[in-house]
């Protein structure tokens, strides 16, 4: 977690939500080396890793809600950066890999897609994390997925 506030603020003054994810990946990736491939956080463990990685930065000028309530849905983290007179509004939405990646990855970018549609996001990611073991290598990748023509990072851990 090598990022500062200011590493990660655009020209025009947005925040660099893709700066701040793949530090996360950098900060994550050692601990899933010398646990053999698993990671096996109880309960909301990644959440909280995953916001306090995120915390440091937006602090810096932003805030970040947690279980933001959208409707009848909350998504995990809701980020909001003052952009000159507007407000950068980002979801970030986590799953633990339960089933297949496909299926996780399908239905948390609807998910994350519904959430910036009702909350006027301008950036959604999906951060998926694999805690069973395997080779540590095939969990971190970064790859776009498309929802009704909205497109959401999605993020291997």
């Amino acid at each position: 977690m090598t990022q500062t506030t200011a590493s990660c603020v655009a020209a025009d003054g947005g925040l660099n939500l893709v700066l701040l994810l793949e530090d996360f990946q950098d900060f994550i990736r050692p601990a899933f080396r010398a646990l053999g491939g698993a990671l096996r956080l109880p309960g909301g463990w990644p959440q909280l890793l995953l916001q306090a990685c995120l915390q440091k930065v937006v602090n810096g000028g932003g805030r970040i809600e947690r279980e933001y309530g959208l409707g009848r849905g909350r998504t995990d983290l809701l980020i909001l950066w003052p952009q000159g007179s507007l407000i950068q509004c980002c979801v970030v939405e986590r799953k633990v890999l339960r089933r297949s990646l496909a299926s996780t990855i399908d239905e948390g970018a609807r998910q994350t897609a519904g959430y910036m549609d009702r909350c006027g996001a301008e950036a959604g990611h999906l951060v998926i994390l694999d805690r069973e073991n395997g080779r540590w290598e095939d969990k971190f990748f970064r790859r776009p997925a498309t929802v009704d023509g909205v497109t959401i990072e999605v993020w291997g851990m």
